[in-house]
């Protein structure tokens, strides 16, 4: 059934240059949580994202609880169709083997930081040809901006391996997955997505065990999709985390009591 289901979804691929701008994107702040596969809560982290004139920032940092950080910063443009002006991301800490300080510009340019066992630093300057549709940092803005029951997207992704090269990424609907919100039943779009690495790296990675694992994104569609859910690796050969959105939990101290109007 799983191999089925891959063959139809990977003939089912559209190629898109860029992504129409359906619900353009403004100022918003998510709060998000990282389970491992034990399911214990690992990280904590935000989504900030501020319209900047013609431009949009927008920020996921992720804070560990062993002190690892995950902080990815892209900036973009939304004129009738979504385009990358760069992106910058960083990974350090106890949970990522491989620290990774990335910095992907539009033109091309692709900026990696190293930092050695010692401390020393090793910054090396790379350029690739990349596509319109360069989607670091916008994976799900995309996604929230497919029609509904779209057959899918494959959009271009630089990685760091730890040389960066570019991949594309093959984006399918997989079905619709139950949700509870506020006790409320609803059904929100699975969406998978396969790295493709292309080349000879990509014949010989699922024979020597070296594909990257496919990741899932749900979205609940509607008037304004928003993001509810990732389940994949953060970085190759890494576990499994599953990422979701959470909200504030208050304390049970009392509320103030507020003082009695008076009358002049």
């Amino acid at each position: 059934m799983r191999i089925a289901l891959l063959v139809v979804l990977s003939l089912s691929i559209l190629r898109a240059e860029t992504v129409p701008v359906r619900f353009p994107q403004g100022t918003a702040h998510g709060f998000l949580i990282i389970h491992n596969e034990q399911g214990r809560t690992i990280a904590s982290g935000d989504s900030i994202q501020v319209v900047q004139g013609d431009h949009i920032s927008t920020r996921l940092v992720f804070h560990f609880r062993d002190g690892s950080i995950d902080d990815e910063t892209a900036l973009y443009t939304q004129q009738k169709e979504f385009r990358l002006i760069s992106d910058h991301h960083i990974q350090k800490g106890p949970s990522f083997p491989k620290p990774m300080d990335m910095l992907v510009e539009a033109n091309g340019n692709v900026t990696t930081k190293i930092t050695a066992k010692d401390g020393t630093e090793k910054v090396t300057r790379d350029h690739l040809d990349l596509p319109r549709d360069i989607a670091n940092g916008l994976v799900s803005v995309y996604l929230q901006n497919l029609p509904a029951r779209s057959p899918g997207i494959s959009v271009g992704m630089v990685v760091s391996t730890p040389k960066p090269r570019l991949v594309t990424l093959a984006i399918g609907p997989v079905g619709d997955v139950a949700v509870h919100i506020g006790g409320v039943r609803r059904k929100a779009m699975d969406y998978r997505i396969r790295v493709q690495l292309g080349g000879l790296a990509g014949v010989i990675a699922p024979i020597i065990g070296k594909q990257p694992k496919d990741i899932d994104l749900l979205i609940l569609e509607g008037e304004a999709p928003v993001f509810l859910r990732e389940i994949g690796q953060f970085y190759a050969d890494g576990p499994i985390w599953q990422v979701e959105q959470t909200s504030a939990v208050f304390s049970h101290d009392p509320a103030p009591q507020l003082s009695p109007k008076t009358t002049p």
